[in-house]
């Protein structure tokens, strides 16, 4: 397997104040007051004590980060001695997991003739008011049933969970459980690639080679929604998994590059057994939940061709720092140059 590495961005770049709803970066703590002292004064952050105590919760994530490769594997190797799956056969991708409609559409994409209007006329796949935004069924219902209920058990087990990302508290990061290699993968290779050839051929869906997957949960005592952002990804798929849940719909606004300011944003629905697919850059949120427990699958798919040359998450060329698995999709340059320092990454 082709070898994956990490930006060194990862460490200091995009880590998010929970508290002001704030994505920040972090260099020294000069740069950091210059930066943001002011803005973070605006949202409440108005005596030293409260700065400190953001300074405190910067440096805690950092040092998450920098421990993240090994605290991981030694997670995934725990998970793997001590659980006890309750649905085995949910860890292997099977084509009657899938629902009818997305084998329909995975067919007409792979076809010589598909192309993006007659996936519309066809009626195979349904365009959202945000711009490139498309929904589909994914899975049968009986499935996410079952994968919900593996889950829930999992999260009532002893084993080790770890954060699926920096933004939701609440989930649980599929490679650490074991759903990688026999289903993750081959639900991008063979059953999601024809499409993301198809409809984002101009920003890496045709050679996406790697991604992260992990599922997040929404409660009424936990994490009730997800603010406006962008994912570390060329691709995403949102599956809505369930339970019994009421509001919680998606809304997007531009892409990454265009001012909160200046965008309108769009709520879109999301139904139970549907994904949601969209380009990692277009920036998005989930709006709260007022009933219920919702489960999300969430995969980044990642482009090495398209991120080795910029960076998504810093907007630099990445400087590379070697990590396991498919760590955020970064490989050597193509042209076989590696006398390039190897040290980017965000999650």
């Amino acid at each position: 397997m082709e070898r994956f590495y990490t930006c060194s961005c990862f460490f200091r770049d995009n880590i998010f104040l929970e508290e002001y709803k704030l994505h920040v970066r972090f260099v020294s703590e000069s740069q950091f007051r210059n930066d943001y002292q002011n803005i973070l004064r605006s949202l409440g952050c108005v005596s030293e004590s409260q700065f400190r105590d953001v300074i405190g919760k910067i440096h805690a994530e950092i040092e998450r980060r920098q421990n993240h490769k090994l605290k991981s594997a030694e997670r995934a190797a725990t998970i793997k001695e001590i659980y006890t799956p309750l649905h085995q056969h949910v860890y292997h991708l099977h084509e009657s997991f899938l629902a009818p409609e997305l084998l329909q559409l995975v067919k007409y994409c792979a076809s010589s003739d598909a192309t993006v209007e007659g996936l519309t006329l066809l009626k195979l796949i349904q365009t959202e008011a945000a711009p490139r935004v498309f929904r589909f069924p994914v899975f049968r219902k009986e499935f996410c049933n079952d994968l919900i209920e593996e889950l829930e058990h999992f999260e009532q087990s002893d084993a080790p969970k770890g954060r699926p990302n920096t933004m939701n508290n609440n989930g649980i990061l599929l490679n650490e459980l074991g759903f990688d290699e026999s289903f993750i993968t081959p639900l991008r290779e063979v059953y999601l690639r024809p499409l993301t050839a198809l409809l984002y051929s101009d920003c890496g869906g045709s050679c996406l080679d790697s991604h992260k997957a992990f599922v997040v949960k929404y409660a009424m005592r936990e994490d009730l929604e997800l603010c406006y952002h962008y994912d570390n990804a060329e691709v995403t798929l949102n599956i809505s998994l369930g339970k019994d849940f009421t509001e919680g719909n998606l809304f997007f606004g531009g892409m990454r590059q265009v001012p909160l300011s200046e965008t309108e944003c769009v709520e879109v629905e999301h139904h139970v057994t549907e994904g949601l697919l969209h380009r990692g850059q277009h920036m998005h949120g989930a709006l709260p939940i007022s009933s219920g427990t919702r489960w999300n699958l969430i995969i980044w798919m990642r482009a090495s061709r398209e991120r080795n040359k910029l960076c998504p998450m810093c907007g630099k060329r990445p400087t590379l720092v070697e990590s396991n698995g498919f760590s955020d999709g970064f490989t050597m340059d193509p042209d076989g140059d590696t006398s390039r320092n190897v040290s980017c990454s965000l999650t």
